[in-house]
């Protein structure tokens, strides 16, 4: 059979034209101009922030550092006040072996078995040795947010604590110079700590004290540990948990309000107590409580 050929169509070649144009009518009719898309907003200026670094110790010295005499002083000894008031049996020292930089970023507070480090509340050698070191005379803060960045130790009758007292004790004595317990850890209670506030008409046991639960032992991470002091308010974090707050209606009937003025800050790892009890065979021969950084605010 003779095969036949197909001319073209004459609009088969116009295809592509056609396409094109319907394409740029969007499928057919008159042609229009793509919109301009409208400007993206503006990003909102940043809020102003709440709060302006005052004053803090980072502790990123050398290794074996001492903490910061600029900064810190230390309380020495144990007998010549009960054993701090509760009949503790460190001796604590301004050695460099219970308080100095570990070259990583963290100040250790060291409190270890000793022999005969110096005399005890109870007429005998102390057992341990420790540090305490407090910001008297160097640095205090009237009101802001005081904070500090801490791992601890447990034991029998282990007791870390990160606190404040008035700068006015010398001539005020406690309790009437007020106590501001931002952070104590007792190991009975391992998965908290506590917060606590010391004043006339409520101190000693009868301190307004609170504990928050971390639904984990406390000894297994850093925590961050705060107060926010305001007029008439003093408020309690910890990891920026809020667990308790005080002010002067919540207070006892007789009790007096005496928080409106400076307060210092200290560091301190006890051995034993009345609190946590005394230490036995199965205390640490060494505890170490790690202080990353202690830092002030002030409030914008």
């Amino acid at each position: 059979m003779q095969e036949i050929t197909r001319a073209p169509a004459p609009w088969r070649g116009l295809l592509p034209v056609i396409a094109a144009a319907l394409t740029a009518c969007g499928g057919g009719g008159t042609a229009v101009a793509a919109p301009t898309p409208a400007p993206a907003p503006a990003a909102p200026a940043p809020a102003p922030s709440t709060w302006t670094l005052t004053w803090s110790d980072e502790f990123n010295d050398a290794a074996g550092t001492v903490p910061k005499a600029a900064h810190w002083n230390y309380d020495l000894g144990n007998a010549e006040n009960n054993g701090w008031g509760n009949r503790e049996h460190q001796y604590y020292t301004s050695n460099a072996r219970n308080a100095q930089t570990d070259g990583n970023g963290m100040l250790v507070i060291t409190a270890e078995k000793a022999t005969n480090p110096g005399p005890c509340w109870h007429g005998k050698p102390c057992e341990y040795t420790s540090a305490r070191i407090h910001s008297n005379n160097k640095v205090s803060f009237t009101y802001g947010k005081v904070e500090a960045r801490m791992k601890l130790p447990t034991g029998k009758g282990v007791w870390p604590a990160f606190w404040t007292l008035g700068t006015d004790i010398a001539t005020n004595p406690w309790p009437a110079s007020g106590e501001i317990d931002i952070m104590e850890f007792v190991p009975q209670t391992p998965n908290s700590t506590y917060g606590t506030l010391h004043g006339p008409g409520y101190s000693g046991a009868q301190g307004i004290g609170k504990p928050i639960d971390l639904g984990a032992p406390v000894v297994n991470d850093f925590h961050t540990y705060t107060i926010i002091k305001r007029p008439n308010e003093i408020i309690w974090y910890v990891d920026g948990k809020e667990f308790h707050r005080l002010t002067p209606a919540l207070l006892p009937a007789g009790g007096k309000w005496v928080f409106e003025k400076p307060f210092f800050v200290i560091l301190n790892l006890a051995i034993g107590g009345d609190w946590p009890g005394a230490p036995d065979t199965t205390t640490p021969a060494s505890s170490k409580m790690l202080v990353d950084w202690v830092r002030i605010y002030k409030e914008n």
